[in-house]
């Protein structure tokens, strides 16, 4: 073995390290001369000799926060990163990441060695008798299919509902608690058009479906008695446009941005040329909101008195920040102060679909973990390595990208890695783990499909081998509400 970034023998500190600690590299082979080469991201690129010790070439050295990419050369040839990562001989390079963290960031350990338990709000649970809204469709019965089709005017409004409830949620608690939960990760539950209720109608609102803010209330203490965090879904990158600040459809009082560039919210939003505007992936009901550094909205969710602590002070465990990679760092860092203020234990979430260490987004490198942003992702790259082994691929593959996430994230943060295996964006574990397929195939056709006895029971024992994974690889398994009882669904 040359080199190998996850043995202590070769590099000092394994993982992500702290800025002004000394870390040792040290290179093993019968060498005449090892240069060690790092380039801070879009820096200058240094060189530095290597000393020799025995079998070993090393050199010490300390680094500011940030990230680095480094390998080295020895005669014509490089140690670059091979593909079971480690060091081989090699006529190209292809550096080794190290992610250099502020040494004062810490992560809470309210999530560590628990289990998460994902819940689509509306179709958990209901107690009571369940709120009938104007322009909602109410299933009666809890086995009727969603209504996912476009409508007459060839739109797909999402505004059916199951009733679930919080008084729904506090029910379950009991049950939640039996199967070792210690975080309930809500999807949202602010007041707003859709069932899915990631268009926002008023942030300070819980959706009248749902409950009130007492119902809200009751469920924090009710979970935290059992040892069970809260953690919220925060959607700041957009609004919905049927919300009391854009206002669009005239469904609520005042005037609402997309009404009058005299509304109180117009600054809030990116208009392209009024009444046109911008919004998420092109979304019309979703308006994008202007997250420039003295944005109004943003002191409006960051600030005193404003979204975030009004519902920290609570009791709330956490937030998960929606689509954080369309969140700019000034806003994200405001967010963790606003969180941090009201309750140093908070986690901070962030929905990142690849390797969050090094994610560039619209063209810039995020500093997710540098000290200042997240505690936390969701950890799609295991998932879909997870998913893709037990089902036949390669355990190298596997193997990959757990010594990847190990050697690229901060300690406290690979054990805190949300490890999720389906959400409520990806198709059920249990249909993902059968060999249904579902190339080609529309969502009317998607929506009939129902595994067989024999292809059920292979993909129940596929999924026993995921979760057996899921729960014993660095991190915090995270349930989604159903999975525990083989519910099925292919993508929507």
């Amino acid at each position: 073995m040359i080199y190998n970034p996850l043995s202590t023998d070769y590099k000092s500190i394994i993982g992500a390290v702290p800025n002004n600690e000394k870390i040792k590299f040290r290179v093993k082979g019968d060498f005449d001369s090892v240069i060690f080469v790092i380039q801070k991201d879009n820096e200058d690129i240094c060189h530095y000799q290597m000393q020799k010790n025995a079998n070993f070439f090393e050199v010490e050295l300390t680094f500011t926060v940030g990230l680095y990419f480094y390998y080295f050369i020895v005669g014509d040839k490089f140690i670059s990163l091979s593909n079971n990562f480690l060091g081989e001989i090699s006529n190209e390079i292809n550096p080794f990441q190290l992610s250099v963290y502020d040494s004062n960031f810490k992560v809470p350990n309210a999530l560590k060695g628990g289990v998460i338990y994902q819940i689509f709000p509306d179709r958990f649970n209901s107690v009571g008798e369940i709120k009938e809204i104007d322009g909602r469709i109410l299933h009666k019965d809890k086995n009727e299919l969603p209504i996912f089709a476009p409508d007459e005017k060839g739109e797909v409004k999402n505004n059916d509902f199951f009733g679930g409830n919080l008084k729904g949620i506090i029910e379950k608690l009991d049950y939640l608690k039996e199967l070792s939960v210690s975080a309930i990760y809500l999807n949202p539950i602010f007041k707003a058009y859709s069932n899915h209720r990631y268009d926002t109608g008023d942030y300070m609102q819980i959706d009248p479906m749902l409950g009130t803010e007492e119902d809200l209330i009751e469920l924090i203490n009710k979970a935290n008695e059992r040892g069970v965090k809260i953690i919220l879904d925060g959607v700041f990158n957009h609004t919905g446009s049927d919300s009391l600040y854009f206002n669009k459809d005239g469904n609520y009082d005042g005037v609402g941005a997309f009404q009058s560039k005299n509304s109180p919210y117009f600054c809030w939003y990116d208009f392209t040329d009024f009444p046109k505007y911008n919004s998420w992936w092109g979304i019309k009901t979703l308006p994008a909101v202007n997250k420039g550094e003295d944005s109004p909205f943003i002191d409006f969710i960051c600030g005193s008195n404003g979204v975030l602590e009004h519902y920290t002070k609570f009791g709330i465990g956490g937030v998960r920040l929606d689509v954080v990679d369309e969140l700019p760092a000034h806003f994200v860092e405001k967010i963790r102060k606003a969180v941090k203020k009201m309750n140093k234990d908070a986690v901070i979430i962030g929905e990142v679909w690849e390797d969050a260490s090094n994610k560039i987004s619209y063209g810039k490198r995020r500093k997710y973990f540098s000290g200042d942003e997240l505690d936390s992702v969701m950890n799609y790259p295991l998932k879909n390595a997870i998913i893709s082994f037990v089902k036949g691929g390669e355990a190298k593959d596997l193997s990959y990208i757990i010594k990847e996430q190990t050697d690229h994230y901060p300690k406290t943060v690979l054990n805190n890695l949300m490890n999720i295996l389906s959400t409520h964006d990806t198709c059920r574990l249990l249909s993902a783990l059968s060999n249904v397929d579902t190339n080609g195939k529309t969502k009317e056709e998607l929506s009939k499909i129902s595994l067989n006895k024999e292809e059920y029971e292979k993909a129940v024992f596929l999924l026993k081998v995921a979760t057996l994974l899921q729960f014993t690889l660095p991190g915090v398994p995270s349930i989604y509400y159903g999975d525990e009882i083989g519910m099925q669904g292919f993508s929507d």
